[in-house]
Order: structure tokens, then sequence, then C-alpha cells
């Protein structure tokens, strides 16, 4: 049957398990036809919050996102969230108008290089020019981003192309590719085993798990080598969540949370004296390794990773290139062949030192999650989420404090529990729509959001598509009208700030009720509990208006000692 170029990318998306794509209506010849196949429009308000919301279901889903956009200045808004995408190793789908080949190098409307927009931020960056390879073409962007070291690509579509007839030659296509991994490469058997005889031999080793475990859905056989090796194990930012964090093992996030009241403030000294250093599915980033001190440079390192140019780019190590679900149960069987009675000997200390250190933290931070003071604490209003929270919820934070809150004061009550943070670039005001991603990739899960005054007002507007989409989320706004992470900063590095830092007077909740959602404003932490509970169970978009101190700080190593240079008058 003889189709449009349009008609065949929308079968070809359906193929892939393609269910809804984030689009503005344009590209229009193939929104029509999408909508025809019966696949769904989500109309976005902006393309960078679609970026995210489509970056954000294909880390619950581990399903490729996709996000339809305009060409020219829409499509350059797609590249913040196509570059923390990037950096997390996320798919995602960008399907970009083009101007007609014949208006093509003539200035037409908004036309615009894309191919120079999108060298940084894609994988894989093609023009469709063959009407009859539409199929074959939207098949190769799909392999090009689910596989290998995930990330985003783009196919760019000529609003004339898209209506010429498609004939493709050769075989139908018939695999569907929307899944990732889409392939799971396996290590050297040679590096498995020297990897654990390395772990069976040492003294006292460590494990550091990043977001790469979670994007290879390889949080079992993390489970099951800690386990196996009684391993302490620790997580990145982006790791959090692949680890119990109730479990006698877990030393919870450390990265740079390690400081005062830090999850893993009280074992800073058990990572740094480590011997053995296994890091699995981590970039070894600035954040994820405290700058690069987390651990010892004399120690013994193994990196799990599949991309090969990650593996040893900041620590030399026993190179382990794979995919991380299949390295690990490798890593896994190879041990268990190993003589494993050091590490049983040592296992009942070690347990009863990491019951210790969180004993430790929960005494040190329980004046701050109790606290009455107004403006309300973060400590407080976390500490009364995290009663309520249920293992199967997943939150959501954005950039800057938010995430080092929800990091270092929510706890990860099952393996493979999700927080997801946008720690690829950790760019502002992707709280919201990572929220509402997450929950159009499972319906069944409360979601919650927690975001600042700062980031909530760049995409605020989503509120008006979750509530028109029916996409119920919670969001948590901690209002001090001011971008505290950034004065802190300022403070500590320069004894005095910017004037730009303090922000007018917002009602959020207003601003919610105004878009259809639920608003309410919260001044007195008693009123916290009675309002999550009421907004976790009521199914609807909303939004508490969290009035906060804007002199709380979050447990980073740099602020150890330092808060009476955190406050400025």
């Amino acid at each position: 049957m003889s189709q449009t170029v349009a008609e065949a990318i929308a079968s070809a998306l359906l193929r892939h398990g393609v269910g809804f794509i984030f689009a503005q209506s344009n590209p229009t010849a193939l929104m029509l036809a999408a909508e025809a196949a019966g696949i769904r429009q989500l109309l976005y308000r902006t393309e960078n919050a679609a970026g995210a919301m489509a970056d954000a279901y294909s880390r619950v889903s581990n399903r490729i996102g996709v996000v339809a956009a305009q060409n020219g200045p829409a499509a350059a808004l797609m590249v913040a969230p196509m570059a923390e995408a990037l950096k997390a190793s996320i798919p995602m789908l960008v399907l970009v108008q083009e101007v007609p080949a014949s208006q093509r190098d003539r200035n037409a409307f908004q036309e615009f290089d894309h191919f120079a927009l999108f060298a940084g931020v894609s994988k894989w960056t093609r023009r469709l020019d063959d009407p009859d390879r539409a199929a074959e073409y939207v098949d190769h962007a799909l392999m090009a981003a689910n596989s290998g070291r995930p990330g985003p690509v783009v196919l760019l579509l000529a609003k004339d192309m898209l209506l010429q007839p498609s004939s493709p030659l050769g075989a139908e296509r018939r695999q569907a590719l929307g899944g990732f991994p889409l392939d799971r490469s396996r290590p050297q058997s040679e590096s498995v085993e020297e990897a654990a005889s390395l772990i069976a031999g040492a003294e006292s080793p460590v494990v550091i798990a990043g977001g790469g475990v979670h994007v290879s859905r390889a949080v079992g056989e993390l489970a099951r080598l800690m386990e196996v090796g009684q391993l302490p194990m620790a997580t990145t930012n982006m790791g959090k969540g692949a680890v119990d964090e109730t479990g006698p093992l877990s030393l919870g996030v450390a990265a740079n949370l390690t400081g005062e009241n830090g999850p893993a403030g009280p074992y800073r000294d058990l990572i740094a004296k480590a011997d053995v250093v296994l890091f699995i599915g981590t970039r070894t980033n600035e954040n994820g390794t405290d700058a690069w001190t987390l651990t010892s440079p004399d120690a013994t390192y193994i990196h799990i990773d599949v991309d090969p140019l990650e593996v040893g780019r900041n620590y030399e190590a026993l190179r382990v290139v794979g995919d991380a679900r299949s390295a690990i149960a490798d890593l896994t069987a190879a041990l268990e062949r190993n003589d494993l009675g050091k590490r049983r000997q040592c296992a009942p200390q070690l347990k009863a030192r990491i019951s210790s250190g969180r004993e430790v933290r929960s005494q040190a931070i329980a004046s701050m999650c109790r606290s009455d003071a107004t403006p309300i604490m973060p400590q407080r209003m976390m500490a009364d989420l995290d009663r309520l929270l249920r293992p199967e919820d997943i939150v959501v934070a954005d950039a800057s404090y938010s995430s080092a809150w929800v990091l270092s004061y929510l706890t990860a009550r099952r393996t493979g529990q999700r927080f997801l943070t946008p720690r690829g670039l950790a760019g502002l005001g992707w709280g919201l729509p990572f929220a509402i991603g997450a929950k159009l990739a499972r319906p069944d899960a409360r979601v919650v959001s927690l975001v600042g005054d700062g980031g909530f007002a760049h995409v605020w507007a989503e509120l008006e598509m979750a509530v028109r989409e029916n996409i119920p989320v919670l969001v948590i706004v901690l209002n001090n009208s001011q971008l505290a992470m950034q004065k802190h900063g300022e403070a500590l590095g320069f004894g005095r700030t910017t004037t730009g830092i303090d922000f007018g007077p917002v009602d959020h909740a207003a601003v919610a009720r105004s878009a259809g959602a639920e608003g309410v404003r919260i001044e007195n932490p008693a009123q916290l509990a009675p309002a999550l509970e009421q907004a976790l169970a009521s199914g609807k978009v909303c939004v508490l208006d969290v009035i906060s101190s804007a002199e709380a700080f979050a447990p980073l190593r740099i602020f150890d000692a330092q808060a009476d240079k955190l406050v400025v008058a």
C-alpha cells in the first residue's frame, strides 16, 4: 500500500513501540500522520521542557522518548535538554522540521543550519533526502540512540519531503528497536577474572555505582554482587536508588555529599582508605567524586562502563568494558570462583560500622528534621516527606539545592527505586518536566518533584500541560525568594554576593490554581504532613508552595566548618 513519507515514519515509530510524541503540531504532516496511526501528541509549552520530559520518560521506562520541533528557534531550544541527555547517557529521538529543499540556502523563514546546531549534543544527525528510505532512517536513528552509550539523535525532515510517496525497496522492516540497551556487550573474560581476584584479595574494597546501573537495568545484578562479595557500596548522585539504602552494606550517596550531615559523611574515611575501588557505570565526573578527592590516589581501580573512553579518563583502572548488567553478572560469577574467606571474615565488623555511622548521622540531623522554625527548614520538609514515601514512588528534583536535598534526605527503600536528578549538565528548570515524563513512564506510581522557586519559574507554564493531559504529579516548591545555592557559593568564595540573587515575592500556589491545578501555600511546619498526605492521595496536579529558609545549606563537603561564611548581611 502506498504511503507518504510522513505515514511511513509514523508506521515505523509505531513498530518501535512509540505511543506518544512530545510536540507542538510541527512538522504538521508528520503529526497528522502520527495521530491517524494512533500515536498521541502531547502538546508542550516549551521545547526546553519537552526535551526534559522525554529524558525522564526514557530514564524510567528504558524506552526512547520522542520529541518533535519546528525549525529555527524551536529547534534551538532543544539543545540544553539534549546536552543533559548526552552527558547522562539517555537516548532521545528529536524530529526537526526543515525548510523545503527548493528553499534551502535562500534565507527561507526560520531556516537554520541544524547540523551545526546539534553537532555538540547529538550522537547522530541526518537529513532524510530519499523518500523511499524513510522507515530505514527511523531505524538507523534508533539504533544509534539506543546502542553503545545511549544518547540523543536528530532526524531532519523537510516539509515537502514528508508529503512525498514512500515505496521502500527490499524486505519489510519488522524489528522493534525502541528499548535500550539495544545490545548487551560483554567484557573480556581476562579482565573480569583479574577484577574478581583483586576484589577477593582486597583488605577494604568499596564499590561506587553510577547512573549507568539504572540505564542498564542492572540493579538486581548489583545487589547480587554486593551480597556475594560482602562489599560496601556507595552511589553517585545519578546512581541513587541502585542500592537499597536500608541494607546493611549501603553507604548511601557519596559523591560531593560527604560533608557534615551528609548521607555518606560517616563513611568518608572508609571510602578514602579503600585499597580497591570498583566504579560501575559512572563518568567519574567532578561532582560524582567530590572533585576527584573521594578515594585514594594509591588505590587500585577497576572500572566497568559501556563507553571505553570513560574507563581510565580520570583514574587509571583495570578496564572492564561492556554493558553494566552483563559485566556485573560476569564479575559476580568470577568472584564466586575465588576464595572469599577474607570478605566473609570482615563482613560483621563492616556491617556494624555502617550501622553505627547511620545512627550517628541520624542523631546529627534530628534537630533539623524536627525543627518548628519558620521560615521552614528544608530538612524538616524532607523528613516529613520521607516518612510518607513508599518504595514504588518516584522522586525527581531540579538542579542546585533541590537535587542535594533529595539525594541527602530521602531514603531509597528498595533496590531500583528511582530518584531522577539532572546531574548530566545540571540545568535549572527541569524538575516539573522530569515529573511529567516520569509519570508518563509509570502511570501507576506516585511522582513527587522537588524544585526551588528559581528553577520552577523557568517552566511553570507546563502545569497547564499536566492539567490538560491529566498527568497528576506533586510539585513541592521551596520558596525562599532567592537563588540560595548561588548565594552560598558566592559568599564562600568572595565574602559577598552580586545583586543577581534575590527575587520578588511570588505566590506559586496561586500560579498553580490559575492553570487549573491544586495550589496550597505552607508557612508553618505543622501544615506539612497533612498537606503532603492530601496531595499524594489526590490524584491531581498539586503544587505545595513551601515558604522555606534561605539560610539552610546542603551537606556539601566544601561547606564543612564554613557556616559563618555562608551568611551575608
